[in-house]
């Protein structure tokens, strides 16, 4: 077995959440009379943490410090009463997850979401599964594509980073994948596109969760 463990990110690579998103941002705009978002617009606004993506998703003239810290309230309140009304595995991930458990490989998830939301989408969503660590956006922890946290997964699984495969979709985790020294795995069905996540590093790039399996399992000399 080539690699003894995967790290996956959440969001866009096991869980297609971009329409809870999309929706709790759109209606924190909408309560301010400001201009919403199409859907497919929030592939491009996600990744880099919720206060990011509140930035992004507000117009330039209401970036202030205290403008962006009013919306993150509202959004954060907003998206915890409908995180899930739409929020699903994406097809394949199931069957996949289930192949690596059978075989023996560890699971365990880095986001950044915040830690202990990710903690609950993890227990409610992907209840089946052992992942971990399951960690998420902490405070005084640099969230990615800073390697430490995943350096800490690492450590939690007793093992080197070369064993372990990293798991993303955006450029944010090809560059964590690299700076932790794991080999990373861009995800076609997530946010961002291949042109992105080969730029910014990818080792593989696969369109279907059960893809990642012959890497995982490639026999090496």
């Amino acid at each position: 077995m080539r690699y003894k463990a995967v790290l996956f990110d959440l969001d866009g690579t096991l869980l297609d959440t971009l329409e809870d998103l999309a929706n709790a941002g759109n209606r924190i705009l909408a309560d301010q009379s400001l201009p919403v978002h199409a859907v497919e617009a929030y592939r491009y606004f996600v990744g880099d943490g919720i206060a990011m993506l509140v930035e992004r998703i507000l117009p330039p003239t209401h970036r202030q410090p205290q403008q962006i810290a009013a919306a993150v309230t509202a959004f954060q309140n907003e998206y915890a009463e409908n995180w899930n009304d739409h929020t699903a595995p994406y097809t394949g991930v199931a069957e996949m997850l289930d192949q690596l458990t059978e075989r023996g490989v560890q699971l365990a998830i880095l986001s950044n979401k915040p830690h202990a939301f990710t903690q609950l989408c993890v227990e409610q969503l992907l209840p089946r599964w052992a992942f971990a660590p399951v960690l998420g956006q902490r405070p005084g922890v640099p969230k990615k594509p800073d390697p430490v946290a995943a350096l800490e997964a690492a450590e939690h699984m007793e093992l080197r980073p070369q064993d372990i495969l990293y798991v993303g979709d955006t450029s944010v985790d090809m560059r964590t994948a690299r700076s932790a020294g794991m080999d990373p795995v861009g995800v076609l069905w997530g946010f961002r596109d291949a042109d992105e996540l080969s730029r910014a590093g990818a080792g593989w790039l696969i369109s279907h969760p059960c893809e990642l399996l012959p890497i995982i399992f490639a026999v090496t000399n």
